[in-house]
């Protein structure tokens, strides 16, 4: 549990627009991200429930072939290679960026049809 002083600075964070809890993005304030994430969570677990293991994989899928239409075989491409660099410590990002290696993020844009 973070000390009064941590949460003082986080929230301090999170109203200038910073997501200091994952999945409380849009949250302007370190309790409203709170929230935010709980029901989120919550509500991923319902959803779960209802479409069965076998539904949660075949959405999950079916987003997946959505998103590599979007972007195309270039930019699914690309996004592998930024995935392929991540660690447990360190974003796919961050290892690109200490390393010198190229990773071009216009190619991950939605193309225009």
């Amino acid at each position: 549990m973070a000390s009064d002083q941590e949460r003082r600075e986080l929230d301090e964070k999170a109203r200038q627009g910073e997501t200091v809890v994952p999945g409380g993005t849009g949250g302007k304030s370190l309790e409203a991200q709170e929230h935010l994430a709980e029901g989120r969570s919550r509500g991923g677990r319902k959803r779960a429930e209802q479409l069965g293991h076998e539904g949660y994989k075949e959405l999950g899928h079916k987003g997946g072939e959505t998103r590599k239409e979007q972007i195309g075989h270039e930019g699914y491409k690309e996004m592998g290679r930024k995935g392929g660099l991540s660690t447990t410590d360190k974003s796919g990002g961050e290892r690109a960026a200490e390393e010198g290696i190229e990773i071009d993020e216009s190619k991950f844009r939605t193309k225009n049809k």
